[in-house]
């Protein structure tokens, strides 16, 4: 994690791990907050949601198993049991993987989005749904 406002190459890359594993397992509704320069628990927060608590699991445990490979040490996960909301902490990366209802009651995006609502991006291939969809 960098002090300063760009994050490092390998936080860029672990960003890209994550958002490219997401994809390929079907999140929906993937969101990349930067933080670097703005807090120093991660340079980027992702938010992404299942569309069920077997699904939500599933891409935790890939997920896992990807930062693992690249990094050489497993993230840290709390929430895989029940899977409503999974944290995954891999470091430079925080991840929150949720079930739709449960990332609503809590929409994490708007209390770290720092004010600015456009810093939160989704990802170019996952868009968020249109309202009331």
């Amino acid at each position: 994690m960098t002090g300063g406002p760009a994050a490092s190459a390998e936080a860029q890359a672990l960003h890209a791990t994550i958002l490219q594993s997401l994809d390929d397992d079907q999140a929906v509704e993937t969101v990349s907050i930067p933080l670097a320069g703005k807090s120093t628990i991660a340079d980027y927060m992702v938010i992404a949601s299942g569309r069920s608590s077997r699904q939500v699991s599933s891409m935790a445990s890939k997920l896992a198993e990807k930062v693992k490979a690249q990094t050489g040490q497993g993230p840290k996960m709390e929430g895989l049991a029940a899977a409503d909301w999974v944290l995954i902490d891999a470091g430079d990366v925080i991840v929150h993987l949720f079930r739709p209802e449960v990332r609503s009651f809590y929409n994490l995006e708007r209390m770290w989005a720092f004010g600015d609502e456009s810093a939160a991006t989704a990802s170019p291939s996952n868009p968020p749904a249109p309202p009331g969809a």
